[in-house]
């Protein structure tokens, strides 16, 4: 007997924006934008992709899964730093092509570089010439090369 899906076919467009039923659109590559909020402060901590088997076994496990592009491979948030993700909230955008989970975020941070957040530095907006960046709480949480074992 086969196991029933997580997700539910795609059906009209006024099933999917206003109906009960769980039905992602992942993108040409099958993956899903995936933007991670904390859930007590509300801060973005990162975005990331996720494909079917990363969403359903963040689904079923309450735990953040994702799909790296780079890497193409599954790996789930903090298999490596043991700073995981413990979903508390997930919800899906109008027409499922997007999603938002708002975590747990386990340890002193979510990014790779070692700050708490991934987004760390801020667009200067309105000066003429070309776009440069200021950093905004980006101190370190955590030393990457100790976490992560890199040179």
């Amino acid at each position: 007997m086969a196991e029933p899906s997580t997700f539910a076919p795609r059906g009209a467009t006024e099933a999917v924006e206003e109906g009960l039923a769980f039905a992602p659109k992942f993108d040409g590559d099958g993956l899903v934008t995936c933007v991670a909020t904390d859930a007590l402060t509300g801060d973005v901590l990162m975005v990331a992709h996720m494909n079917a088997e990363a969403l359903r076994r963040t689904v079923d496990s309450g735990e953040a899964w994702y799909y790296s592009r780079s890497r193409k491979t599954l790996w789930r948030k903090g298999e490596s730093s043991g700073h995981g993700q413990r979903v508390i909230e997930m919800r899906v955008d109008c027409d499922q092509d997007a999603v938002w989970i708002k975590v747990e975020q386990g340890g002193p941070g979510a990014c790779h570089t070692g700050r708490r957040s991934c987004f760390y530095r801020a667009v200067e907006l309105r000066k003429p010439g070309a776009a440069t960046l200021t950093f905004r709480d980006a101190d370190k949480a955590f030393d990457p090369k100790t976490v992560y074992g890199k040179k």
